[in-house]
């Protein structure tokens, strides 16, 4: 099912040369009229979704005495309602308790430029490393368990005598499926690649372009309860939706620039557009269900570069900023 709107009609010209003439062009005028003022008015209307209703605030999480926050391109809860924050500060992975009481931080000196944040069932934290151009999974102690990727090396892979390993170029998010299969959104190449529960890899598809199955910018991923693999190209603005071995199934493109994704059990579908700075909730057909934000500013409930977010059981959501340096928390009204 692929969502497209329509753009503004640009303009029209009627020429007229005799007074017989003139009510012919004032038809075709007045037709012109109708079908600019549909084309302009109907995207509008379509994309007016229903505002959702929600208590912002700053007060989310406690920093030791003289810490402080970066840019803020990852957040996760786990299963006990602990906040992870993934930041590009001093300090770039930190977890917090419930209520925002600083417990501990993770990965000292092992990270480049801080991007994607996710925790699997078993509660193990992932990380991707744009720069380092790796993927890492930490177990709940806190301890590298798995490594994606070469430290420092860009490309598509390499062989040598018996070695056949699939690199990474700038990797941006992590996903996984019912069986633990790890879904890598590489997008320095271009394309998504599936590693199996142990990191051996399975498949990989996707090429530079604006076709179904290719990318341009690939930036997020999650799977959803059946296992649908949905991608957010960023750049073509689209979200593409895929099955585990790399087919096609369908493309939004009604939903502006998806830069995070995160996905409920429920599987609802929560979206940031940093462009527009606003949160999209969407259902697993494509339709929008609501919207919050699209203001751009450094008050509260404002955004600036609107990336991270990750969605509590209470229905509260934690967002994080690339050039406002903070984590909003989004209370429902309701």
């Amino acid at each position: 099912m692929k969502k497209t709107f329509l753009g503004p009609l640009v303009g029209f010209a009627v020429a007229s040369t005799s007074a017989a003439s003139r009510p012919i062009k004032q038809a075709l005028l007045f037709f012109c009229l109708l079908l600019t003022l549909s084309f302009n008015v109907l995207p509008a209307v379509a994309q007016e979704w229903p505002r959702l209703a929600y208590e912002p605030t700053l007060d989310v999480v406690q920093l030791p005495d003289g810490w402080n926050l970066g840019e803020v391109p990852g957040v996760a809860l786990n299963g006990e309602g602990h906040i992870f924050v993934f930041h590009r500060g001093q300090h770039p992975l930190l977890e917090f308790d419930s209520q925002g009481h600083f417990i501990r931080e993770l990965g000292t000196g092992l990270f480049a430029n801080p991007h994607g944040l996710r925790i699997d069932r078993a509660g193990n934290l992932w990380v991707t490393d744009r720069d380092a151009h790796l993927v890492l999974r930490f177990d709940k102690e806190g301890c590298v368990t798995m490594v994606l990727g070469k430290r420092g090396e860009a490309s598509e892979g390499w062989f040598d005598r018996d070695y056949d390993v699939h690199f990474l170029d700038t990797p941006q998010d992590v996903g996984f499926d019912s069986e633990g299969n790890i879904y890598v959104a590489d997008r320095g190449n271009a394309r998504v690649i599936k590693f199996d529960p142990d990191g051996q890899f399975v498949t990989t598809w996707g090429t530079e372009g604006s076709e179904p199955g290719q990318f341009d910018y690939v930036h997020a991923i999650v799977v959803d309860s059946k296992d649908r693999i949905y991608v957010a190209d960023r750049e073509n603005r689209r979200i593409q939706i895929f099955d585990t071995n790399g087919v096609f199934l369908d493309e939004w493109t009604h939903i502006g620039y998806p830069y995070g994704l995160a996905i409920t059990p429920d599987d609802t579908i929560w979206m940031t557009d940093a462009r527009a700075e606003r949160i999209l909730k969407l259902n697993t057909d494509g339709q929008v269900l609501g919207q919050y934000g699209g203001e751009h500013g450094k008050a509260v409930g404002q955004f600036g570069f609107l990336h991270a977010i990750a969605v509590a059981p209470t229905g509260s959501l934690y967002v994080g900023e690339i050039l406002n340096w903070r984590l909003q928390r989004l209370v429902p009204k309701n």
